[in-house]
């Protein structure tokens, strides 16, 4: 009988809360953790090796700079931390697990992935798009823009020492669950080849053909990445997020869509983010989070 090797994951904690103004998220990946992350994913046979926090600023003790693009140089170079880490763990044959902080960890994870293999495909599940630019952006927080940046079109000021920019194929990218969108965002979106399932669209059609739709649309790159906002889920099951938008996935449409990333096989790496231990209940959002993260790497009811 052969033995499949265990599968192995990298734990990489991004305690950023820059890229947005409501506090509590840089607790994220302590809360996630607390909810016994590495204990459910060993349950699953997931070896999971936790490589701790990269160093992140506070708001208190730095400059905001351009009130278009709040934080952008400390947030940039975070999220190199967080490249760099992503990179070992590929070259170390882990899967990175990125764990945020506000959404806007997700450009480091997506730099780290281009470097290890190339443009690549994302599936982005969140209430929001993330494609402002610092020229439309109504608030000038940068996890909004987060998406734009990481597919080269944020008006270039996301450029930052070597990074490989866009590292994400504009036409290997998918977007599922949408419900808030800014003017600027319809209008980008009205110009790109992404695929696009808004709350109303998987109302109609169901969340699993929306995610089979999506994973096809974003496979055939150098690399296929899951990114998990929270506030994705309605906030009757997850009200511990950032920016909660009602009308949200179900808990059990939150599963299914992990599910079917785990189906799909593609998947190479994973984050979550946008976790706020100060907005939960009983870190009720964090435990979410984990079984999410379980489902997504194949944690099955029977």
């Amino acid at each position: 009988m052969t033995v499949q090797p265990r599968r192995k994951v990298a734990v990489i904690g991004a305690p950023l809360d820059l890229g947005q103004d409501r506090r509590g998220v840089d607790m994220g990946p302590s809360a996630i953790r607390y909810a016994g992350l590495e204990t459910e994913l060993e349950r699953i046979g997931v070896d999971c090796t936790d490589w701790g926090n990269i160093p992140a600023p506070v708001a208190e003790a730095t400059t905001m700079g351009d009130e278009n693009a709040r934080f952008l140089e400390q947030i940039k170079h975070a999220c190199d931390n967080v490249a760099k880490l992503v990179v070992r763990a590929v070259q170390e044959g882990a899967m990175p697990l990125v764990l945020g902080g506000d959404h806007s960890v997700a450009l480091g994870t997506l730099v780290g992935l281009a470097q290890a293999y190339g443009q690549g495909g994302v599936l982005w599940v969140d209430a929001h798009g993330d494609l402002n630019t610092p020229a439309t952006s109504p608030t000038g927080n940068v996890h909004g823009m987060v998406l734009a940046a990481a597919m080269g079109i944020a008006d270039g000021e996301f450029a930052y020492d070597q990074w490989p920019l866009p590292a994400v194929d504009p036409a290997r990218v998918a977007l599922v669950g949408v419900r808030s969108l800014d003017v600027g965002e319809r209008e980008l979106l009205h110009r790109l080849a992404a695929k696009v399932f808004t709350m109303s669209e998987i109302d109609r059609i169901g969340i699993e053909r929306a995610m089979r739709e999506s994973i096809e649309h974003v496979a055939g790159g150098s690399f296929v990445h899951v990114s998990l906002d929270m506030d994705v889920v309605d906030p009757a099951h997850a009200p511990g997020v950032g920016t909660p938008v009602r009308g949200g996935l179900s808990y059990r449409e939150a599963h299914l869509a992990m599910e079917l990333v785990a189906e799909s096989g593609l998947a190479g790496s994973l984050e979550v983010v946008e976790v706020n231990p100060i907005l939960d209940r009983e870190n009720e959002t964090a435990r979410l989070a984990v079984e999410l993260v379980a489902s997504a790497l194949g944690a099955r009811i029977l």
